[in-house]
């Protein structure tokens, strides 16, 4: 049998002997890098326009499989997240960007700026956000609807 190097799942000490499929030689996301809310002091690296509200490393991840890219999660937070006890902001994606020969593995996204911009444009179309806006724009009652029942309770 041939013997297969297995990629581990927590993260080794850097060797610069380290090829393009370690897993440490691959690009880190974090959801704060295409997440609206933040400024660029907090950690945000696409423009504003472009930007997501909030995106979850789960959405994140679905598209990238969906992409055909070869990823990794990991449970990290990004370092300049307040609160590391949030399980929203939890949530790392490793990619690996180029094969072991150093040429890109995907003509289409040759570096990580492009990977952003791509799931920026892609989240939004996901059916799990276009189902829960449609679903909280329905669930608000307008301001102009009468209370039933007897005031003052």
């Amino acid at each position: 049998m041939a013997a297969q190097t297995a990629v581990p799942q927590t993260a080794r000490p850097w060797n610069p002997e380290f090829t393009h499929s370690d897993r440490e030689r691959w690009i880190c996301i974090y959801p704060t890098y295409i997440n609206s809310k933040r400024t660029l002091q907090d950690g945000r690296r696409i423009p504003t326009s472009k930007a997501v509200d909030n995106p979850t490393y789960a959405e994140i991840k679905d598209v990238i499989a969906a992409a055909g890219l070869t990823m990794g999660v990991e449970n990290k937070v990004y370092p300049r997240e307040l609160d590391h006890r949030d399980p929203k902001c939890r949530g790392r994606i490793r990619v690996q960007l180029k094969n072991d020969d150093g040429s890109i593995m995907n003509e289409k996204f040759p570096d990580r700026k492009s990977i952003l911009l791509y799931l920026a444009e892609t989240i939004p179309k996901l059916k799990s956000r276009q189902s829960s806006s449609q679903a909280s724009s329905q669930s608000q009652p307008s301001k102009n609807q009468k209370r039933k029942g007897k005031k003052g309770r």
